[in-house]
Parts: structure tokens; C-alpha cells; sequence
């Protein structure tokens, strides 16, 4: 189970020198805007992730006339230490030094549910795998590694499409096209996973927020053409072969799980047709479908909610942090609006934020 039980943020945003006790399960941080709400997220986000959900720019996150931040958290029984500058970065669990973030998410897995993420459903196709493979890599153990093979090995087949190396593409289409079967298995596997988990005890708890929850759907999109049998390898081999001229005129592979999607419906209603606030609600649906797979899977994550107040009225608000509560999980959420005695059945932590200061309540 990943608690984060103390957290000590340096030079990050606006944040100096800030340290933090967070309770176990609902933490609330309360503050006017431009105080640091995000930054706080961001903060934990980064921790988990070794990478930011708003910038790749170090310069936009470290303070002014400073070099580096440094987080610093205990996590259940583990520390973690993260010292990124824009030259290095450096990560040490319990005072042992990562070379890899892989092993750090596995510590600290980060669900995050924030606009400026985005929303998944009728999102791009890139935000949409990136949810949909954080779930794959904390539910499938091989995923990592076959993922991790599938891009090095497109690499090469577009280094040989980019230098029109004809000759030595068969066996390298051979070797794509085992791999791409292997990471669409798994993710199609965990899509059904998902779509068992969504259509249980998930649905009672979560009527409130959608009367037609029961319509909810989502299919797997691998990447490759109709055509193709996306699941076996002979399929996929045969098309690449196929179309090898095509390909070289093109200069890179534009099919395959690089390119794989998801798609959602409502009342058979593709999600392009629903209306934003559907969108935003069978996204936030999906989401803790995710969260609840994974506590099935005792993996606990720490879960992430910014701004939900401008998203969703407060009755769907207590919804959702109730059957958070009731997960079990660790959840950080920003200011949900003045009036905070709707949540008071919730027993949260609650904190306030004042020009980067963070005072607990």
C-alpha cells in the first residue's frame, strides 16, 4: 500500500522550503489561486513519475537563481529522494541509487486526475495510452519489458525505412511483429480486466454520477489496420511484407501499438458526439475503474485531483472521494470550493496554501 507519510518539498515552484505530514487517506488543500495548489500536485506527480505532467522544462519548475529541486518523501517504509537539476538527475531509495524510473512508480504509483492532463475520453490518442499503460505496466508484470523491446526494435525498422535499407527489413518485420502481438495481448488483456472491474460493485457505487452508467463502453484500437489481426503474428508480418514499398516511401512505420487507442461510447454514442460534460465524467468514471482494478490487484496508488470543483458539482464530488474512502487509498485534492462541510463525513487532512506555504488546519 503506498502512503506517503512525510514529504519534504525544496526549490520547487514557488515552493522554498515546505514539510508535510499528510493523513492516511483524504488530504485537502485549501487556497485562493496562484498560492500553489498545482505546484503541490505537480510536486507529488513528479515524485512518482521522474517527469512533470505540465513542462519538460527544468527551468520552469526550479526556482530563480537556484541550480535544482529536491522531493524528499517516506513512503510507507521506504524513502525516496529525487535531486534534478538541469545537468543530472539523481534518485535514491532507501539510500540505494535508481538508474531507471520503472522501479520508483512501482513504489509510488500516481493516479492523476487533473484538466491539464487532459481528459481520456475524447482525448488524443497519446493521453489515452499513456492511462491506459500506466494501468498495463502496474497489473502486468511483463509489460515493461516487452514494451521496452517493442519501441527499440521500432526504432530500427525506421532507421532502416529512413535509409531505404530494403534488404534488411524482413527479419526485422519479423521481429515487430512478434513483439507488437505481445503488447497488445497484454493491453487488451487489462481492457477486459477494466471492463469486468467497471461492470460490478464499481457501477452501485457510482450510480450518482451518471444515470446511464450501465451504457458505458470502451474497445481496444492496437494500431494496425482492419485487415489486420492484431493478435497474431503471421497476421501483422504478412501486412508489413505487403506493404514494404509503401513504407519506405513513407520513411517510418505508422502502424502498430505506437499508435494504439482506445475508444469510448455511451448509449452506443461514440465520444466525439457526447457533450463535454459527459466527457469529463465518464473520464473521472474510467479513472477510478483504474484505481479499483488495482487495489483488486493490491496495488495501491496515491490518487491525484486538482480543480475538480470547476469540472463537476458537489454532490459528484463527494461521490467520488467516498468511494475513494472506501478503497482505501491515499488522495490529495485541491480547494473544492468555500464551503467545505459537505466533505467534513470524510475526515479529511486539511491543509492551507499561502504564497507557497503550506500550514496544516
Amino acid at each position: 500500500m503506498a502512503i506517503i507519510c512525510k514529504l519534504a518539498i525544496t526549490q520547487f515552484r514557488n515552493f522554498n522550503q515546505q514539510y508535510i505530514n499528510p493523513g492516511n487517506q483524504l488530504n485537502l488543500f485549501v487556497a485562493d489561486n496562484a498560492q500553489g495548489k498545482t505546484n503541490l500536485i505537480e510536486a507529488i506527480y513528479y515524485l512518482g513519475h521522474n517527469r512533470s505532467f505540465k513542462t519538460k522544462s527544468i527551468k520552469e519548475i526550479t526556482q530563480i537563481n537556484q541550480q535544482q529541486f529536491q522531493l524528499d518523501a517516506q513512503v510507507d517504509r521506504c524513502r525516496i529522494k529525487l535531486e534534478k537539476s538541469k545537468q543530472k538527475t539523481i534518485i535514491h531509495v532507501d539510500h540505494l541509487r535508481l538508474n531507471n524510473s520503472s522501479f520508483l512508480s512501482k513504489i509510488l504509483p500516481i493516479q492523476i486526475i487533473t484538466p491539464d492532463k487532459g481528459f481520456v475520453v475524447n482525448g488524443t490518442p497519446k493521453n489515452k495510452r499513456s492511462y491506459l499503460d500506466w494501468g498495463v505496466f502496474h497489473v502486468e508484470p511483463d509489460f515493461l519489458s516487452s514494451f521496452k523491446r517493442y519501441n527499440k526494435t521500432l526504432k530500427h525498422v525506421n532507421s532502416l525505412l529512413a535509409q531505404q535499407q530494403e534488404h534488411a527489413l524482413d527479419d526485422w518485420f519479423l521481429e515487430i511483429s512478434k513483439l507488437s502481438v505481445i503488447v497488445n495481448q497484454l493491453r487488451n488483456n487489462y481492457v477486459q480486466q477494466l471492463k469486468s472491474t467497471n461492470s460490478n460493485k464499481l457501477v452501485e457505487e457510482l450510480s450518482s454520477l451518471f444515470l446511464s452508467i450501465n451504457s458505458f463502453n470502451y474497445e481496444f484500437k492496437s494500431g494496425w489496420p482492419k485487415e489486420v489481426d492484431a493478435f497474431d503474428s503471421e497476421s501483422v508480418y504478412h501486412y508489413l511484407l505487403k506493404n514494404k514499398n509503401y513504407l519506405l516511401k513513407s520513411k517510418y512505420l505508422n502502424y502498430g501499438p505506437h499508435k494504439a487507442s482506445l475508444k469510448f461510447f455511451l448509449n452506443n454514442k461514440e465520444e466525439s458526439f457526447l457533450s463535454r460534460g459527459q466527457q469529463k465524467t465518464l473520464s473521472i468514471i474510467f479513472w477510478l475503474t483504474q484505481v479499483s482494478l488495482l487495489v483488486k490487484n493490491n496495488v495501491y496508488p496515491v490518487v491525484l485531483i486538482d480543480d475538480l470543483a470547476s469540472e463537476l458539482d458537489i454532490k459528484k464530488i463527494k461521490t467520488i472521494l467516498h468511494y475513494l474512502n472506501h478503497l482505501n487509498v491515499q488522495t490529495f485534492i485541491t480547494d473544492i470550493g468555500k464551503d467545505l462541510s459537505f466533505i467534513k463525513d470524510e475526515n479529511p487532512t486539511i491543509f492551507s496554501i499561502k504564497n507557497g506555504v503550506i500550514t496544516p488546519q
